[in-house]
C-alpha cells in the first residue's frame, strides 16, 4: 500500500448527501477481484448517459476536475453494502482523500486499508471546503497527515482528528498484510520452535 504523507491537489465538491456504495461503483462491475482497472466505472451512472457518452454536467467530467485527488462531499459519504471494490474504484481514478461531515461505517475502515484518507469535520468546515473546491484548477488544497491539517488555497488551516494508530498505519503505507510482515520475525521464530516442539503438526 502507498504511503499517505501530505497531498497536494485538487479537490472536486461533490455536494450530494449519501452517496451510497452502488453510486461509487454499481454491482454490474463487481464480478473482478482485482484492485486496478475500476476508476473507469467510478459513479459510472452518473459520469456517464445511456448511450455511453460522458454526462457534461457531472463534476468529474469537468475539464476543472477531471484530475482531481480530493473529494468533498455530503453526509453520510459511503452507505449502503458493503463492498471494498468502492475504495478501489476511487483509489484507481486517483482520489487519495475524501472529506466529508460523516462516513458509513464499513466504507471509512476500507479506505483506511487501500490507502485513501477519509477525514471527518464539522458542516460548517465542509462547507468552506466545498466552496474552495468549487474554483476547480484554480485552487488546490493541501492535506498534511503528520500535522493533521487542511490548508486552502487562501491559506488558512483546518485540523482535523484521526485514530493515532489509523495514522500510523497510513503514513506508513501498512495494510492488514503489512502489519503481519511486522512481526515476520517473530512468526518465524515461533515457527521454528514450534517445529521442533510439535513435528507431527
Amino acid at each position: 500500500m502507498d504511503k499517505f504523507t501530505q497531498l497536494t491537489g485538487i479537490a472536486a465538491p461533490l455536494a450530494i448527501l449519501n452517496v451510497d456504495t452502488d453510486m461509487i461503483i454499481p454491482k454490474q462491475f463487481l464480478k473482478t477481484i482485482k484492485r486496478t482497472g475500476l476508476g473507469s466505472a467510478l459513479f459510472f451512472e452518473m459520469r456517464f448517459n445511456d448511450d455511453g457518452s460522458e454526462n457534461p454536467d457531472f463534476v468529474l467530467n469537468k475539464p476543472a476536475w477531471r484530475d482531481a485527488q480530493i473529494l468533498v462531499t455530503g453526509d453520510n459519504f459511503g452507505c449502503g453494502s458493503s463492498r471494498e471494490h468502492a475504495p478501489w474504484a476511487l483509489l484507481d481514478f486517483g482520489i487519495r482523500c475524501v472529506i466529508a461531515p460523516s462516513f458509513a461505517d464499513i466504507f471509512y475502515n476500507n479506505c483506511f486499508k487501500n490507502g485513501i484518507l477519509p477525514i471527518t469535520l464539522p458542516q460548517e468546515d465542509v462547507d468552506k471546503l466545498m466552496d474552495d473546491a468549487g474554483r476547480g484548477a484554480n485552487a488546490t488544497i493541501t492535506v498534511d497527515l503528520d500535522k493533521q491539517e487542511i490548508s486552502g488555497p487562501d491559506g488558512g488551516t483546518i485540523r482535523f482528528d484521526i485514530d493515532p494508530f489509523r495514522k500510523h498505519c497510513l503514513l506508513n503505507g501498512l495494510d492488514d498484510i503489512g502489519l503481519t510482515l511486522e512481526k515476520e520475525s517473530s512468526i518465524a521464530s515461533f515457527e521454528e520452535k514450534r517445529a521442533g516442539t510439535r513435528p507431527w503438526l
